[in-house]
């Protein structure tokens, strides 16, 4: 069986297990041995589920540490084939010194594009939360303005309608 479908298998499995847990909150107190039996199901459930969640989190956890090993493994042999690199063509070019020069540079470039990258994800990052935040506000004002102009309008009709009555009671005292 390849992994993907053994994952699948397990997915549909825990689905079934939340499904029975979620189930067994619906039972009436008529059904006491049967919910006795859920709620053991319903244990034994949530157990699994956490007991899964810990091994994906471990597992997860391994296989970023394999990853984090083998860049550092990368970066290491890069910069020894780079040295590699400039040792032959310190055999064959003449313009090795140059060369040399440049790749110095590029090398110090890349060291600080790394935290600039970063900053601009950080910063990428909070300009979207500020936007969300300011497009709620935005909505928020829009909604209170259109409250304000229902307010003012429903106000205005009471004056307008005891301003007619006043004026209907002095047309009366005439």
């Amino acid at each position: 069986m390849t992994p993907q479908r053994q994952i699948l298998e397990q997915q549909q499995h825990q689905q079934l297990q939340m499904q029975r847990v979620r189930n067994s909150g619906f039972l009436s107190f008529n059904e006491s041995p049967v919910k006795d039996e859920n709620d053991e199901m319903s244990r034994s459930a949530l157990a699994a589920f956490r007991s899964k969640e810990e091994e994906i989190e471990r597992r997860k956890t391994e296989v970023k540490e394999k990853v984090q090993s083998q860049l550092g493994r990368v970066e290491e042999a890069s910069k020894r084939l780079a040295e590699i690199l400039d040792e032959l063509e310190a055999l064959t070019d003449p313009m090795r010194k140059e060369v040399g020069i440049v790749r110095k540079k590029i090398d110090i470039v890349n060291r600080e594009l790394k935290p600039l990258g970063l900053s601009c994800q950080k910063k990428e990052r909070e300009y979207r939360e500020v936007l969300e935040a300011f497009n709620e506000k935005s909505k928020e004002k829009a909604q209170l303005v259109a409250k304000l102009m229902e307010l003012v309008g429903e106000s205005e009709k009471l004056r307008m309608k005891k301003l007619e009555e006043l004026s209907q009671n002095i047309e009366s005292l005439r």
